[in-house]
């Protein structure tokens, strides 16, 4: 998978060197490159933002450099999907994360101030697939955490990333419950026992027991996720 970024704020990646991204990057199975969006800018004072038509408070990003830095990291790309994080949004879930997973390019374009001129996303619209895509009902300052958050759940989907591809199965959402609580040794720390089941060898009761607490986690904690009536 190759992923561009585009930020005023390039810095902000510098994590993502890290860890199981980091090691997939350095075996190729990620190419991620993240660019400086002033690059594409032309004044002395490298301005990527100027006031809004019709008044109001706040600055609005620039067309022109996006459409260079979009003409520039999608030329060599057939059909790229181009993601911009915005609370206008569709919500970002562990399906979206799977769906993207599977795609060969992706851009983000990270957004600052009071957000990219809107033509931005017709002309883009042209040299890809558009998402825009939310973290949820509310305000960041800026695209670059909700991407660094998206490319780490879409990242470790990848075939190669994770190096046991069967803990991916067993995780939060991915069946559309949450995931069962976890142990390790001791099996008593600080007069709190393990549950007796999971000492038990017993593989059909733990994997019942699992079961059994994925169904009362998420009724608790996000009924929402339950289907109508099992609540």
């Amino acid at each position: 998978m190759r992923i561009d970024v585009l930020s005023i704020f390039p810095s902000y990646f510098d994590g993502l060197t890290l860890s199981l991204l980091g090691r997939a990057r350095g075996a190729g199975i990620l190419q991620l490159q993240v660019h400086d969006l002033r690059d594409w800018t032309s004044d002395r004072h490298r301005t990527v933002d100027d006031t809004p038509y019709g008044g109001g408070a706040g600055m609005v990003m620039k067309p022109e450099p996006w459409a260079l830095a979009l003409d520039d990291v999608t030329r060599d790309s057939a059909r790229p999907t181009i993601v911009f994080p915005s609370p206008a949004g569709e919500r970002f879930t562990q399906a979206t994360a799977r769906d993207l997973s599977t795609r060969e390019h992706l851009v983000f374009g990270c957004g600052r101030y009071e957000g990219i001129d809107e033509r931005v996303f017709d002309y883009a619209a042209e040299l890809g697939e558009v998402r825009l895509i939310s973290l949820g009902d509310y305000v960041l300052n800026g695209g670059e955490v909700a991407t660094m958050a998206m490319i780490e759940a879409i990242g470790r989907l990848v075939p190669g990333v994770v190096g046991n591809p069967e803990s991916l199965v067993e995780e939060s959402h991915e069946d559309g419950l949450l995931e069962y609580p976890s142990y390790t040794k001791p099996s008593i720390w600080r007069d709190r026992a393990v549950p007796e089941v999971l000492l038990s060898g017993n593989h059909a009761r733990i994997a019942q027991w699992r079961r059994d607490q994925q169904i009362e986690r998420t009724r608790l904690r996000r009924p929402d996720l339950l289907p109508d009536g099992d609540a």
